[in-house]
């Protein structure tokens, strides 16, 4: 579909003038657009049915954890993506213990934890605590399920932000 076996870099394309560097999880929306998190670039790629890829948020090469627009956000290693059939793009921002939200729009919003801040807490947006969340799935009407890594357990976000342990037993704090 895209890109080209043991060809690593970041350029956007057709096929396989497109480079990955280290793609870690992927997520379809309902029109067959795949989602990418291209972990090693630091940023999230789109790929069109018809193997167009464009890079929908983050800068290569540049890491970090700030809100913004398209190329202007910034990712750490993101490990786990998933998309709701809203076209919301939902990522993990693993080293900086966050969860983000992409808009259809391209606006990048951190929607639970505080960038590098880990733990296990309950909380609504930024008052909650993750420790690497890696894995997530997302639901209608916008509720994330994260798996905390470090933690070793599954968290809840409902579409108001909040964050609350949905299975296992993490010492809270």
């Amino acid at each position: 579909m895209a890109g080209t076996p043991t060809v690593s870099g970041s350029a956007d394309g057709t096929g396989s003038a497109a480079c990955f560097s280290h793609p870690y999880a992927v997520a379809v929306d309902g029109s067959g657009n795949v989602y990418v998190a291209d972990t090693n670039n630091f940023t999230v790629r789109k790929i069109t049915p018809g193997g167009v890829v464009t890079t929908l948020a983050g800068l290569a090469g540049n890491t970090g954890s700030i809100d913004g627009m398209g190329s202007g956000a910034r990712f750490g290693y993101s490990y786990g993506i998933a998309v709701d059939n809203a076209g919301n793009v939902y990522v993990t921002n693993s080293d900086y213990d966050t969860v983000r939200k992409i808009t259809p729009a391209g606006v990048v919003k951190t929607l639970a934890g505080t960038p590098g801040l880990s733990g296990s807490a309950d909380g609504t947006g930024s008052a909650a605590r993750f420790n690497s969340p890696y894995g997530l799935a997302a639901t209608s009407p916008g509720t994330i399920y994260v798996a905390d890594f470090f933690n070793m357990e599954i968290r809840k976000i409902t579409p108001a932000r909040a964050v609350t342990a949905f299975a296992g037993s993490a010492t809270r704090g």
